[in-house]
């Protein structure tokens, strides 16, 4: 099966309630990023993001100051292989986990 790589992110801090997963779907969507983002049940926000390597370097830059209402805290940032078929085209909210 082919893969392709991917950015994993998970953002820690006040990051529920508030609107971020909405507002990081419209950022990506802005910058015509692929993937998707979800709240995690410990209260942190997920995110699978495909980018190239400048556009995500300022993507997250952007990820860590978060909306106005949100106080991240953390973002962890992992490199993830995934199937192509996960590799759609567009950006997605997913329920929560």
């Amino acid at each position: 099966m082919a893969s392709v790589a991917a950015t994993r992110l998970l953002v820690h801090g006040r990051v529920q309630g508030v609107g971020y997963r909405a507002w990081l779907a419209r950022e990506a969507e802005r910058r015509s990023l692929a993937g998707w983002v979800r709240n995690r049940r410990d209260g942190s926000v997920e995110a699978l993001i495909f980018a190239p390597a400048p556009t995500l370097a300022d993507f997250l830059a952007t990820c860590r100051a978060g909306p106005a209402a949100a106080d991240v805290t953390e973002v962890t940032v992992r490199e993830a292989v995934v199937p192509v078929a996960e590799a759609f085209g567009g950006f997605a909210i997913w329920p929560t986990v």
